[in-house]
């Protein structure tokens, strides 16, 4: 009976570090680093490109930039559902061949110091990751939209955001009268919005990179919310170079934010998506993703440093 007991005791104990230890990994491989954006000034009604792909007009939202000391309008994705600002490692490598002593890329560490301009607001930071992503940048075409990476909610942590998606317009500042604002959860960097599809309260991840979805969720509540024997749209997806299927289906519900109630016209499942993020998608409570095309013809100004929104 002893000799159990002390055996029931060391399993114990390995299944409680066991625990502790997938804890402390998730925590550290999911909490995003440190912000090291430096941002000053504002910038203001900056205009929105959009980019479509397969019958989508909204696939991606992109705003203009410029780096010091180039004469040139670059682009970067604007993505809700990344914590961090990235460049393109093939889109900078085009960049430094013509301008020799612009940017430096730290091969080593994949990193580059550097600094940006939207408008009137500069960003910079000594530790920009640089992904192994991304295209030659076309200097000849001067209408080609050149996208050298990606904007994460890093530089929200800093601005407020004005998404104003009826004008087509874009704005960072520091300070906005906020009435009728409500409360959403900015944990890790990931922005959670409360709404209500027909009494049933859910919690949606705002992620501008599915863009040209109204509401991405599980192939259950898509089939709830889906019209019955409607047609279903059938797309390859890619995100970061990894093929996903996505499905898309007819809808005809309404969904709330705050005091404002939208059509939801079309609900989507995504298939290729790892069992990990599966897992942290529950884990997280999160019901679902929301990309741009619901705010179409909306105003949504996001103040993530106090958790409060507006959609008008």
């Amino acid at each position: 009976m002893k000799l159990f007991k002390k055996i029931a005791s060391v399993f114990l104990v390995i299944i409680v570090l066991f625990l502790l230890g997938g804890y402390f990994y998730f925590q550290k491989k999911f909490t995003p680093p440190e912000n090291y954006l430096k941002v000053s000034g504002t910038a203001e009604n900056i205009p929105i490109k959009w980019i479509a792909s397969n019958e989508n007009s909204h696939s991606a939202l992109l705003l203009p930039i410029k780096i010091n000391g180039i004469d040139q309008t670059f682009y970067m994705q604007f993505d809700s559902g990344l914590a961090t600002t990235v460049f393109y490692k093939k889109s900078l490598e085009s960049i430094t061949g013509k301008f020799k002593n612009q940017i430096k890329i730290d091969s080593a560490n994949n990193e580059i110091s550097a600094d940006f301009v939207i408008g009137k607001m500069k960003v910079s930071s000594n530790t920009f990751e640089v992904l192994d992503y991304g295209e030659k940048v076309n200097f000849d075409d001067p209408k080609a939209a050149n996208i050298i990476g990606t904007i994460g909610t890093d530089l929200l942590e800093k601005r407020i955001t004005i998404l104003d998606f009826k004008n087509n317009q874009c704005s960072f500042v520091e300070k906005i009268q906020e009435n009728d604002f409500a409360d959403f959860e900015f944990k890790k960097r990931k922005i959670l919005i409360p709404s209500i599809i027909e009494n049933q309260n859910l919690k949606l991840l705002y992620d501008s990179g599915t863009s040209g979805y109204e509401l991405v969720t599980t192939k259950e509540i898509w089939e709830q919310y889906r019209i019955k024997n409607s047609a279903v749209k059938t797309e390859k997806g890619n995100s970061w170079g990894n093929t996903l299927s996505v499905y898309s289906a007819s809808a005809k519900r309404k969904i709330q934010f705050g005091k404002v109630t939208l059509d939801l016209s079309q609900v989507t499942h995504i298939e290729g998506t790892s069992d990990l993020q599966k897992f942290l998608m529950k884990r997280s409570g999160m019901q679902g993703m929301i990309g741009n095309k619901l705010f179409l013809n909306h105003k949504l100004i996001l103040d993530c440093k106090n958790e409060k929104f507006k959609l008008e």
